[in-house]
């Protein structure tokens, strides 16, 4: 069986052929960055910011590689954390039938896990104050 399919382009997409193993031609679009189509209101708020930032003489400052580095270890330590975490959760609702309890523990896992994210944060504004 032979499927075929067109490369077209219709304003704001761009479609291009990709044969897959049996043969056939899929169809993929995407979207063209033009500067005629309309902005988005969170692409026109973030362009205000920019240049509010700009005019006021703030800068930018984009991590370094140690910077991203450290960051990608402390988000791999809280998914490990968040996993821990989830896992004894889990085994504990199913040892536990009172309905009281087990809002407790429900209520604990969500302090618990508020209590990780915070602590990610505040690792990940140090890390970022550190390269001011």
């Amino acid at each position: 069986m032979a499927c075929t399919g067109n490369f077209f382009s219709r304003g704001d997409t761009t479609a291009s052929p990709i044969a897959d193993r049996s043969g056939c031609t899929i169809v993929v679009y995407t979207l063209r960055m033009d500067e005629d189509r309309p902005k988005s209101a969170l692409e026109l708020a973030m362009e205000r910011l920019r240049q509010k930032d700009a005019d006021s003489g703030e800068v930018e400052a984009l991590p370094t590689d140690a910077q991203k580095a450290a960051i990608a270890e402390a988000r791999s330590l809280h998914a490990s954390k968040v996993a821990e975490l989830e896992i004894l959760h889990r085994s504990k609702m199913l040892t536990v039938f009172d309905p009281a309890e087990r809002v407790q523990a429900e209520d604990g896992y969500r302090r618990e896990l508020g209590r990780l994210n915070e602590e990610l944060e505040r690792k990940i504004g140090k890390i970022r104050r550190k390269g001011d």
